[in-house]
């Protein structure tokens, strides 16, 4: 008897997954922070004797080769894939046992990246499951742009091929375990629901109801920015990660706080937005701790500025670590926990800045203030409001020029992101509100909402 368990990372948007059987697992695309794994595997009462990878990972820091000389398992890489450290290579076809009567098909599946392998699970022979990473996701596939912007086309084309693939040499009722899709950027397109299986997704994934150039065509057209920290997570996989350091960081007072900030460095307030508005350090910047924080913040800052970390408690300070290790951001240059009032120095007041929703707009009017949309491209073209300046939250910080003069009423889809900006543009002298709202009840509120 098998067992498959899931390695949840939803600040990432992604997940692992440990499978084996009574004495031995393979890990497949395991998080950085691999205590998880291990403990997965100790409460199983298994050893790892394999970790694999389905592809060079652009979203995150993988732990796949720590794991490896931690438990002494074989690390199975595609063949393809041009990394700097010792692996196992892995081509189309290959097997490996990994316990009785449980075996690991290797299936060469390109399209997320060059190299790109998915893995079927195989007990007694018969497929009980595929580990298909960025290939084919739930209701999509992974974007085909991450790697070489001359090989996108491409790429998209051999994701179709691919997703028939699967979809041809597995049995209906075959679970699709993949990497991706649950928020990851390195979707096309968000993920359709929590769980699917390969009879599932051919009738609803585009990839295998569409023709290959209708399906080309959409998917290409769909794709959106690509988050500025991938740059550097490629590079980092392929030559082999560090092992990670989630020791407290050393601990800031106010005084070493304001000379970091004067020196320009990033002081990030964990708290929630709501708390941030109603008082923070002057300069610095809110990424609430709660969901994708650490993709955001790692998207947004100068890649290698030092950071230091405001919390409300260790226990948060902690699982923020957790998710700045799996995007590259190894150690916070300090941090400090309490409240602000501990955080600001001497005689310095806290700062402020109001929140509202859109029926608030719609009742203050928009004649005479700033309107700013931080959504992303894709977001605001399925209906904006009339009359708005539109910066991604993801530019805001390179552009807060061309802000308009005025009080800036900011918005997002939901309120996280408009907390962001209006951090940065309070950190930055503007006078700012934050609407904190979701962006469906704009035209509830009587606001003007162009489309197309």
């Amino acid at each position: 008897m098998f067992f498959i368990d899931t390695i949840e990372l939803a600040g990432l948007g992604n997940r692992g997954y440990l499978a084996g059987g009574r004495q031995a697992a393979v890990a497949v695309d395991p998080p950085r922070d691999i205590d998880q794994v291990l403990t997965a595997a100790a409460r199983r009462g298994v050893r790892i004797s394999h970790v694999v990878e389905t592809h060079i990972h652009n979203d995150y820091v993988t732990g796949g080769l720590e794991l490896a000389r931690v438990t002494g398992a074989a690390y199975l890489v595609p063949a393809e894939a041009r990394v700097s450290f010792a692996r196992v290579p892995v081509s189309d076809g290959d097997t490996v046992v990994v316990d009785s009567g449980l075996e690991l098909r290797a299936v060469a599946t390109p399209g997320h990246t060059p190299h790109h392998t998915s893995y079927v699970l195989l007990e007694d022979g018969s497929p009980v499951a595929a580990f298909t990473g960025g290939s084919l996701l739930i209701g999509t596939v992974g974007r085909p742009d991450l790697v070489e912007p001359r090989l996108t086309e491409e790429l998209a084309r051999a994701q179709h091929a691919s997703a028939h693939r699967l979809a041809a040499e597995l049995p209906d009722e075959t679970p699709v375990l993949p990497t991706h899709g649950f928020g990851s950027f390195c979707s096309s397109a968000p993920a359709e629901g929590d769980a699917t299986t390969i009879g599932k997704e051919k009738s609803l994934n585009a990839a295998l109801t569409e023709d290959v150039d209708s399906f080309v065509a959409r998917l290409l057209a769909g794709l959106d920015d690509v988050p500025a920290y991938y740059a550097h997570m490629g590079p980092a996989n392929a030559a082999g990660p560090a092992p990670v350091d989630l020791t407290p960081p050393a601990l800031a007072g106010a005084a070493e706080i304001a000379a970091r900030l004067a020196a320009g460095e990033w002081i990030v307030d964990l708290r929630d937005r709501v708390a941030f508005a109603e008082g923070h350090v002057a300069g610095s910047f809110n990424f609430e701790a709660a969901g994708s924080f650490a993709l955001h913040l790692a998207w947004m800052i100068p890649w290698g500025k030092p950071v230091t970390l405001l919390a409300e408690s260790p226990e948060q300070l902690a699982a923020a670590q957790r998710e700045l290790v799996r995007v590259g951001i190894d150690r916070p240059a300090a941090a400090a926990t309490g409240a602000p009032r501990e955080w600001a120095a001497d005689g310095d007041r806290l700062a402020s800045f109001p929140r509202s929703t859109f029926a608030g707009l719609a009742g203050h009017g928009t004649d005479g203030i700033v309107v700013l949309d931080v959504r992303r491209a894709s977001e605001r073209a399925g209906g904006h409001l009339a009359g708005s300046v539109h910066i991604p939250v993801h530019e805001l910080h390179q552009r807060l020029g061309e802000v308009p003069a005025g009080t800036v009423w900011v918005h997002c889809a939901g309120g996280m992101r408009a907390g962001i900006a209006a951090s940065l543009l309070d950190a930055a002298g503007r006078s700012v509100v934050a609407v904190d709202d979701g962006f469906g009840s704009a035209a509830d509120a009587g606001l003007t909402v162009v489309t197309g």
